[in-house]
């Protein structure tokens, strides 16, 4: 019996500590509201002694594309203020200027080694803008470095997972991918990714002087097939003219003719007479 009483009062003391933690805690946060009141009316009557001077320090204005977060001693006060014109207690608010504009940030050249193994150069430009001036404040430290850190690691480790070929082809799509990417990790930062643009990608020389090489000898291989094709085309066009003077001998007395002509007309000195093959075949004969 003894036994089951001690393993009892075990078990009873840790409820006993839990609840004294919860007593402190309720007293601590009481003491605090109390105290808060307490600075809360004293500013009031700090404000009513002073008054009109105190009105300026009372009043703030934000711009049109800003938005003011209210911190009432260290606790987040609604949402945010603005634009125009708002108030604040002096000695127990703070508040802190958020701007909506879009922003752009020129990610720096980083060095990425693709899939295939090729070190390049790539650099880029994100466009983004805060959509929710509270969160951007309360969830992170500085939210502006922080989607720029990310942009960077962002756009390479996407480019690690890429070939050579596929980045220098299918850019738009590798842009779209990383503003999804992005967006996805800093919507819960109150921050929306608009666009991301890849600027340059900057192969090394010897790749380069490879590749360039490579196109001339592509570019050489062409000519040559188109060259040779020209000429079997003209071959047998030549041999289906040949046919049709064959078969009819004025013909090709006109050709003759029209041979002659043409030198003529280039004022050339020198003549050429061809003689017919049936001539000479008939001196060889003798």
């Amino acid at each position: 019996m003894s036994s089951q009483t001690e393993m009892s009062r075990n078990k009873i003391e840790p409820v006993n500590e839990e609840i004294d933690m919860n007593d402190i805690l309720k007293s601590d946060s009481d003491r605090s509201g109390i105290c808060g009141h307490l600075l809360t009316f004293f500013s009031f009557l700090l404000i009513l002694l002073t008054f009109p001077a105190s009105v300026w320090s009372c009043m703030k204005i934000v711009q049109e594309y800003e938005r003011a977060v209210i911190f009432r001693l260290g606790r987040l006060l609604g949402g945010a203020k603005g634009p125009g014109l708002f108030w604040i207690i002096p000695c127990v608010d703070t508040f802190r200027k958020v701007d909506l504009r879009t922003v752009s940030f020129d990610i720096p050249a980083q060095e990425v080694l693709t899939k295939d193994s090729v070190t390049i150069m790539v650099d880029a430009v994100i466009y983004y803008r805060i959509f929710n001036p509270t969160v951007s404040i309360t969830k992170v430290e500085n939210a502006n470095r922080a989607t720029q850190m990310l942009a960077q690691t962002t756009l390479r480790n996407m480019l690690g997972t890429k070939s050579l070929a596929d980045i220098l082809k299918d850019r738009e799509e590798m842009s779209d991918q990383m503003e999804a990417v992005l967006y996805a990790a800093s919507k819960n930062w109150g921050i929306k990714v608009e666009r991301v643009e890849l600027k340059d990608v900057k192969l090394p020389t010897t790749l380069q002087r490879a590749m360039a090489a490579e196109a001339e000898a592509t570019r050489e291989a062409r000519a040559k097939v188109i060259a040779a094709e020209g000429e079997m085309k003209a071959s047998h066009a030549l041999k289906e003219a040949a046919n049709v003077m064959s078969e009819s001998p004025s013909a090709l007395q006109l050709r003759y003719m029209q041979t002659l002509t043409e030198i003529a007309s280039e004022k050339n000195s020198t003549v050429i007479f061809p003689l017919p093959m049936d001539i000479i075949s008939h001196f060889i004969k003798k």
